[in-house]
């Protein structure tokens, strides 16, 4: 089997996908699908980290709009949810034999460790998998920007977007099935036609450290192995 082409590599997960297509919390499936295609990438030798959304529970943005509860309130409440997620998922790459240690930007002491780049490097470099939680530890932040800031902090080489689609397209192929699909494109020109594919912050943060970006469909066996093995699939995000 050919070996990663990377040495430390940031997955990016999405709430959603620790749920069934438009569902709500933690589907067994689902979770049990995601840490088998974890302990994948594991087996290809790069050190990886992880870090979760909380979608599947709440977004802080959208909450605060429907519920009236303050975005500052409503931002913590999902750093809270994807520590949830994240413990969830740690149980379950541990029942596979992947070890792994779940850090969060915000101190839940019961269930993980603090955030510390030094001890996140530690665990990594004893091939555990760091599962990276509370977001970036402030509100008016998404995981999106979290995961180019810790991709940044740790040293990545590449962040893997892994969605429920099979890239970047031109226009959204849910409603406009004559949306081109893009192998390769350049950060400035996702900036510059507004493709909304990570927040801007996230996408420039990773051009300023040089850090790659491939958006991939997770749900697609062998995905994101190929990724890591430098093979084309989905969208790579670049210069």
């Amino acid at each position: 089997m050919a070996k990663s082409k990377y040495k430390r590599v940031l997955l990016k997960l999405s709430g959603e996908s620790f749920c069934k297509a438009g569902g709500f919390g933690i589907d067994g499936d689902s979770l049990n699908s995601i840490a088998k295609r974890i302990t994948e990438i594991c087996k290809l030798g790069p050190q990886v980290a992880v870090v979760v959304g909380a979608g599947n529970f709440l977004r802080g943005a959208k909450f605060s709009e429907v519920s009236g509860i303050p975005r500052n309130t409503a931002d913590y409440m999902g750093m809270l949810a994807t520590i949830i997620n994240a413990c969830a998922l740690q149980e379950v790459l541990e029942k596979l034999g992947q070890p792994t240690r779940v850090l969060s930007a915000i101190d839940v002491a019961a269930m993980c460790e603090p955030f510390i780049r030094r001890r996140a490097f530690h665990h990594l470099e004893r091939g555990r998998v760091a599962i990276l939680a509370g977001g970036t530890g402030n509100p008016f932040f998404t995981t999106d920007t979290c995961a180019a800031l810790r991709a940044t902090e740790l040293e990545a080489e590449v962040v893997i977007k892994a969605t429920n689609v099979d890239g970047v397209y031109s226009d959204d192929p849910r409603k406009n099935p004559k949306a081109k699909l893009f192998e390769k494109i350049s950060y400035g020109d996702v900036l510059k036609n507004n493709l909304r594919v990570m927040d801007h912050s996230a996408i420039a943060l990773c051009r300023d450290n040089g850090i790659a970006i491939i958006v991939l469909n997770i749900f697609k066996e062998g995905n994101i192995s190929r990724a890591i093995r430098g093979e084309q699939v989905g969208t790579y995000i670049g210069e």
